[in-house]
């Protein structure tokens, strides 16, 4: 244990929207997974928060990158640019003579193919990773959520991310049944977009369009306690003169009813393929929400209403996952068997 220090675990929740990494049970980097990349020297002009500023305001020298589509790495460069740059920040404020060994545990979507998992263990080793595990997304969400998922017991989990949705049976440490659909925060941005520009002739970014949902999202018009309409400034897309509207939460779950349609479907579709022991248990204990999606207002009783089925918001349901990934970490740690984990 006296070289401990030369040791380093950390577990890595790389998302569409957002990374998350743990160290010593405490999140140390929780930042937007975006890179911003000089075109003139190639290299990392800014990462995470700093460079969603400059998202849409970039000059010919910048481009903006997000490296991760779908839970996947769509940019192997930009990639490993930012999980160097974030593992950095995990060590900036130490200082040492010596570079950690890292033992690291990553979450993955479960459809990932092996050239993806590849993709995901280069990285990490070039990022410095010397032991590096993987988990999928939705063993590490209901570990996250509180589950104990080793039991003989079926439990049901929906992780609406920033690029996809997966919808999970789990039961003896092993998942039953998972399937995914690329319908998840980023598609209700892109609605946001769409339903302005079609409602009131105005263009918005990703960035104004994403304080939208957060200010003003909603699954069903009718809320137990409705948010303040949220003022939308942009250009007019005819005269180009600028334009204030404000903006309803009953206007976006009008807006983002088809989508969440599409979610509704995916875990009915799952629902029909789940062995009917499991199939009792789920709707006893009812099914866990988690993600960034998780958060939109009313959601759970949308789906209730619709699926009569219990539905649960996770604690947090934002880093779910990543406590689920810090947790099998630290179980794998202690010398536990996690037949959950890959090497």
């Amino acid at each position: 244990m006296a070289l401990s220090f030369l040791t380093q675990d950390l577990a890595i929740d790389l998302g569409t929207a957002n990374t998350i990494i743990y160290l010593n049970d405490k999140i140390v980097v929780d930042q937007p997974s975006i890179v911003a990349i000089n075109n003139l020297t190639n290299k990392l002009e800014a990462c995470g928060e700093n460079a969603k500023l400059m998202r849409g305001k970039e000059n010919p020298n910048i481009t903006t990158i997000r490296p991760m589509k779908d839970g996947v790495i769509a940019d192997f460069e930009a990639a490993e640019y930012m999980i160097r740059w974030m593992i950095q920040q995990v060590n900036s404020k130490k200082k040492s003579l010596f570079t950690p060994n890292l033992k690291i545990v990553i979450a993955i979507p479960y459809g990932s193919t092996d050239v993806e998992k590849r993709a995901v263990r280069d990285a990490a080793e070039h990022s410095g990773g010397r032991d590096i595990s993987l988990i999928y997304e939705p063993m590490a969400d209901a570990l996250g959520i509180g589950l104990n998922v080793e039991e003989p017991k079926g439990h049901m989990v929906v992780d609406i991310g920033g690029g996809t949705t997966e919808c999970a049976v789990i039961s003896l440490a092993g998942i039953v049944k998972c399937a995914s659909l690329k319908v998840a925060g980023d598609a209700f941005t892109e609605d946001i977009q769409q339903y302005m520009r079609q409602q009131y002739n105005i263009k918005i970014g990703d960035n104004l369009a994403e304080n939208i949902k957060i200010a003003v999202g909603a699954a069903i018009p009718e809320l137990e306690t409705t948010p303040e309409p949220y003022d939308v400034i942009g250009p007019n897309l005819i005269t180009a003169f600028p334009v204030k509207v404000p903006v309803s939460s009953m206007e976006i779950a009008h807006c983002l009813d088809r989508s969440l349609a599409k979610i509704e479907t995916l875990i009915v579709s799952v629902l029909e393929q789940t062995p009917p022991e499991l199939y009792s248990d789920i709707v006893k204990e009812g099914i866990h929400l988690s993600g960034g999606g998780a958060l939109i207002r009313g959601l759970d009783k949308r789906l209730s209403d619709k699926l009569k089925i219990p539905f649960h918001v996770a604690e947090d349901p934002l880093r779910a996952v990543a406590r689920g990934t810090n947790l099998a970490l630290k179980n794998r740690s202690k010398g536990h068997l996690c037949p959950y984990l890959m090497k």
